[in-house]
């Protein structure tokens, strides 16, 4: 049986991170992993009790957290087949997590996003400012790199192998397009798969704010530009 680990970075989500472990379908899931980020609440706990396996990044920064994780799964004897990232303010849908299995599974593709554009998404569940800077972001890669991927969504799965060929760097926002840009310069066969999409529990450190949209939106292109 295929083998896969999820990494869930967590930065103050008690409110959310204990629903998001709970959908998770645990009959096609080895491991759980919450990387706690500098939290204040009780995330930490609630994720543990929830059944997940939390450890902890004391740098600030979801690339940081992000990195933590896959330093922990390197670390494990027993590598998972594939890994897959989600996040823990329960915007995602966990249960859909078989939808971005099936093209690898099935299909040999070695990346696959969820994306959000093409799924359905609740009313407001994407700020104006996200859905501009994705369709931005998105656009530059494809004029840049010759890939139509209409998402950054970080609902995403990725062949264990693969995703250590990448030797992902980023420590912040540029996590995502990293991962996508690096993919297709690596000549990863890439795809997406439709996802639904809701309202995040609690605000968004990112988009909830105008300094966090600024220095994301700064960042993804600087990126994005970067690996040429």
């Amino acid at each position: 049986m295929k083998k896969v680990d999820v990494i869930i970075p967590v930065y103050n989500e008690e409110g959310s991170i204990g629903l998001v472990i709970g959908d998770i379908p645990k009959d096609v899931v080895n491991e759980i992993v919450v990387v706690n980020n500098l939290s204040t609440d009780n995330s930490v706990e609630v994720a543990g009790n929830a059944g997940a396996t939390v450890i902890d990044q004391g740098q600030r920064g979801y690339g940081n957290a992000c990195l933590k994780g896959i330093e922990y799964i390197n670390s494990k004897p027993d590598k998972p087949d594939v890994v897959v990232f989600l996040d823990g303010d329960y915007s995602d849908h966990p249960e859909e997590l078989p939808l971005l299995l099936k093209p690898i599974f099935e299909e040999s593709y070695d990346f696959v996003i969820g994306s959000r554009a093409a799924g359905n998404q609740e009313k407001g569940a994407m700020l104006p400012q996200a859905v501009f800077g994705n369709f931005l972001a998105t656009f530059l890669i494809w004029m840049l790199y010759g890939f139509r991927f209409t998402d950054l969504g970080p609902f995403r799965a990725i062949r264990y192998d693969s995703l250590i060929a990448l030797g992902m760097e980023d420590k912040t926002f540029g996590w995502t397009v990293e991962m996508q840009v690096k993919a297709l310069k690596k000549g990863l066969k890439c795809t997406e798969v439709p996802v639904s999409y809701r309202k995040r529990i609690g605000v968004s450190k990112i988009t909830g704010t105008l300094t966090g949209t600024v220095k994301a939106g700064y960042k993804i292109i600087w990126t994005i530009f970067k690996y040429l």
